[in-house]
């Protein structure tokens, strides 16, 4: 074990060193990635030289995550104290359904999800549970929503159509869970949106009665904190409104930006929060922890409990219900993934949090004020988001993305809302300074100049 934690410390210096010469790593095109890396398994084992060189292949050729040009995704960076616990966790090798076999990790996922719902201005009935990504997290929302309208459907199944609600800005996954637990995709009603993305209050309770007058049992409205494209928040407060008046569950999806609950400049953005169901945050994103790190937290403990336990006495031997995280989890073997959120959270507080969730904000409006002072772009975003939603000199933005990736200069999406796409710049890794911001649109200027308008010559 002790060569291959060298090794593993030799691999990390190789990556250091790519991420520095080489961030943006060539992309090697699909049809041909089996010819230039031997990716193969066979019957015979491979000598460990040839191994090393084959890893060192494969680091330099993957994307580089935690680059200073990287603003693909909606998660970057790489902070060290978070990467502590999860490699901790590895080693540890911990699942976490019983205490018996998790011991004091239990405890630490606990305190986290306990902390997660004062946070959230949550009842002291409140718990949670880890889940393998926001999509599950929305899931498990949906089910609860579903068991605590009409608390036969775990047993029976479904005897009556539903109907659920989200914003047509929210993330794909609300319809897909539609379709995998039963309620169907035709069942979700997709309420029309503002100009900045944020659900309109009005037009839900107008889609509700209309179901309501159709025969149908609506029961779920999934609210978004930080929407995909724009990053937007929805109005929770005329939200929750709606809700209470016809009885609906509500849900706040803040995988990609709920991490606006340690900041006390920006958790305005989620005002109305603690009149929620249940809500969800990734880690992973706005903390900066690595993937996956998804968490779910509700007011309601007897339903998660009700909606996802099941006994098993070959599993659940020991110590109470409380500290058998398996009676509360969609899954029943899981990895140890509140260590990381934890190693970090220990390390620099709730404050150390703040700042890192704060730094996103600020390296967007770098952003923003940099594009508004140059009249070769356009902005398309808004004050407190940092998805910066731009356009350069008219180039199509799918156009300029895929350039950039196949020329190895930036890692950065395009996105569309109302019609008009664009390309969508994150600034979620709270390791970039202002320097870096404008280094990522002095790149793009340079090589516009170079590739895209450069005439040919004759």
């Amino acid at each position: 074990m002790q060569n291959d934690i060298a090794l593993f410390s030799e691999l990390c210096d190789e990556l250091f060193k790519e991420e520095i010469n080489q961030p943006v790593a060539k992309p090697i095109p699909t049809s041909e990635l089996y010819n230039q890396i031997d990716l193969s398994l066979n019957p015979e084992g491979i000598m460990d030289d040839v191994f090393k060189s084959t890893l060192k292949q494969v680091i330099k050729s993957t994307p580089k995550t935690a680059s200073k040009s990287f603003f693909n995704q909606l998660f970057g960076g790489r902070i060290n104290k978070a990467i502590l616990g999860d490699l901790l966790a590895v080693m540890l090798n911990n699942s976490m359904y019983t205490y018996k076999v998790a011991g004091p990790q239990v405890g630490i996922e606990k305190q986290v999800l306990k902390n997660i719902c004062e946070l959230a201005g949550y009842s002291k009935n409140s718990d949670g549970t880890l889940a393998p990504g926001g999509s599950m997290s929305n899931m498990m929302a949906l089910i609860m929503a579903r068991d605590h309208k009409n608390e036969a459907i775990r047993a029976e199944g479904l005897s009556k159509p539903m109907a659920l609600y989200t914003s047509a800005a929210s993330h794909y996954s609300i319809s897909k869970n539609a379709a995998m637990t039963g309620i169907g995709r035709n069942q979700v009603r997709l309420v029309n949106t503002n100009s900045k993305g944020e659900m309109l209050a009005e037009h839900l309770e107008e889609l509700i009665t209309n179901d309501i007058n159709e025969g149908l049992q609506p029961f779920f409205v999934n609210a978004t904190a930080g929407t995909t494209v724009l990053g937007a928040f929805d109005d929770i407060n005329a939200i929750s409104k709606v809700c209470k008046k016809h009885k609906l569950w509500l849900h706040v999806d803040g995988a990609y930006c709920g991490g606006v609950i340690f900041s006390k400049t920006y958790k305005h953005l989620i005002s109305g929060l603690e009149h929620s169901d249940s809500f969800s945050i990734n880690a992973h994103k706005m903390l900066g922890t690595p993937l996956s790190c998804s968490i779910i937290v509700t007011q309601h403990k007897e339903q998660l409990h009700h909606s996802f336990s099941n006994e098993a006495d070959y599993l659940y031997q020991t110590d109470g219900d409380d500290y058998n995280l398996g009676k509360t989890s969609v899954q029943c073997g899981r990895r140890n993934d509140a260590l990381k959120l934890w190693t970090l959270w220990k390390s620099v507080g709730t404050n150390g949090l703040e700042k890192i969730v704060d730094k996103q904000f600020e390296m967007a409006q770098i952003a923003r004020d940099y594009i508004n002072s140059h009249n070769d772009y356009t902005l398309y975003s808004f004050d407190d988001s940092i998805s910066v939603c731009f356009n350069y000199k008219g180039i199509p933005a799918n156009e300029l993305c895929t350039a950039l990736y196949e020329n190895s200069e930036l890692m950065v999406g395009f996105g569309s809302f109302n019609n008009q796409e664009f390309i969508r710049m994150v600034t979620i890794n709270s390791l970039l300074d202002k320097k870096d911001i404008i280094s990522f649109f002095k790149t793009l200027e340079a090589f516009v100049s170079d590739h895209l308008l450069k005439k040919p010559t004759t």
